[in-house]
């Protein structure tokens, strides 16, 4: 059957809530707009079976087969670190220096995501370890080379759809060369196309038939045709650079619309409007009620006055209703029990002492 404006505009919107349980405010918004899914934080996660049980009841809120996501990555973006056991950094994986440990990191991201009821974790990390996003990226991104990052997250996501877990590369185009933190202001990367091509972009390039989505950033490429418009909503660096050049047939997600690195070039109202004009298919907004609000109904006020704005967006959820069917349609695993849920967290704390010591001397590690 197909869906109407407001059913095509909510389920372009993953959405962030507020505690371990639904409120009724959350119930009935959730209702209004039938998000696409739903993205938990730390706020949200007690134990697994809270979690599940919160996930259930807002996913029977969205539109059919949602994305259940959640950041875990390993190292400082782990969202299970507490209510379960924590996992290594790619940067840690990566330095160990054996090819089969990104392949186990990637098993173990995905049991302990399955264990809690969600589907996709919002990892890897694509960006380059360079020496101007030190500060701010810290031991998230796996190596200071493409190369180096590809070896890291090749296996990865072979392993994480192997067990039924939707990876997301992140954040295009390259967040390398970034010295601030996009959560808060809108970076600056003064890297020309050239190398972002030849370095930044070959993770997405070698990768583009084996990513089910990509995440697009907030920073803005001057000195590129890209100018000083943040990524995620840009259509150069959407549809020219990530669907023309490239050549990515999956799915494009923004990057949380609510913070700094958007919110402070528009409001979220133009930001949710240009994104999909831009060609993202799912707009991320984490927290606030009132921002996912004003978020859909732009959406939904641009689709009723703009004839061609209505199709695109009828255009894009049908696309993502037949990947999310694709991807989700197998439903959640069972829970684990006790014994199961313990012997796993013994696997993740082994498989970080195992990474530990397989570290380089500090006199053998790179400057």
């Amino acid at each position: 059957m197909k869906p109407t404006l407001r059913q095509a505009a909510g389920s372009l919107l993953v959405v962030g809530l507020a505690g371990r349980e639904l409120t009724a405010l959350e119930r009935a918004w959730l209702r209004l707009v039938r998000p696409g899914g739903v993205i938990l934080f730390r706020r949200n996660i007690e134990n697994a079976r809270q979690t599940r049980a919160l996930l259930d009841e807002a996913t029977a809120l969205c539109a059919p087969n949602s994305f259940r996501c959640v950041d875990v990555e390993g190292g400082a973006v782990d969202r299970l670190r507490d209510a379960l056991a924590p996992l290594p950094s790619a940067q840690a994986v990566a330095q160990a220096g054996k090819g089969a440990l990104a392949r186990v990191h990637g098993e173990l991201i995905a049991r302990a995501v399955r264990t809690f009821g969600f589907n996709t974790t919002l990892a890897p990390v694509l960006d380059l370890a360079l020496q101007e996003s030190a500060a701010v990226m810290g031991t998230r991104a796996a190596a200071a080379t493409s190369d180096g990052v590809v070896k890291y997250a090749r296996p990865l996501i072979a392993s994480l759809s192997a067990h039924g877990v939707a990876s997301c590369g992140k954040h295009f185009p390259g967040l390398g060369g970034g010295a601030l933190d996009s959560h808060l202001e809108t970076p600056e990367i003064h890297r020309g196309m050239a190398a972002l091509w030849s370095e930044d972009l070959t993770p997405y390039r070698a990768l583009c038939n084996e990513l089910p989505m990509v995440m697009v950033n907030h920073a803005a490429y001057p000195a590129t045709p890209g100018r000083k418009r943040p990524a995620s909503v840009s259509p150069y660096w959407l549809t020219t650079v990530l669907r023309k050049r490239i050549g990515y047939r999956g799915i494009i997600f923004s990057d949380d619309l609510e913070m700094g690195g958007i919110l402070k070039f528009m409001p979220v109202e133009e930001a949710a409007v240009a994104a999909i004009r831009a060609g993202t298919d799912l707009l991320e907004i984490c927290h606030s009620p009132e921002l996912i609000l004003r978020g859909y109904e732009a959406l939904l006020a641009e689709g009723e006055r703009s004839a061609s704005f209505s199709k695109l967006l009828m255009e894009r959820a049908k696309l993502t209703a037949r990947r999310r069917a694709r991807h989700f349609a197998g439903g959640v695993p069972r829970a684990l029990t006790a014994a199961q849920f313990e012997a796993l967290r013994g696997q993740i704390l082994r498989f970080g002492e195992t990474v530990a010591r397989a570290q380089p001397h500090a006199e053998e590690q790179p400057v």
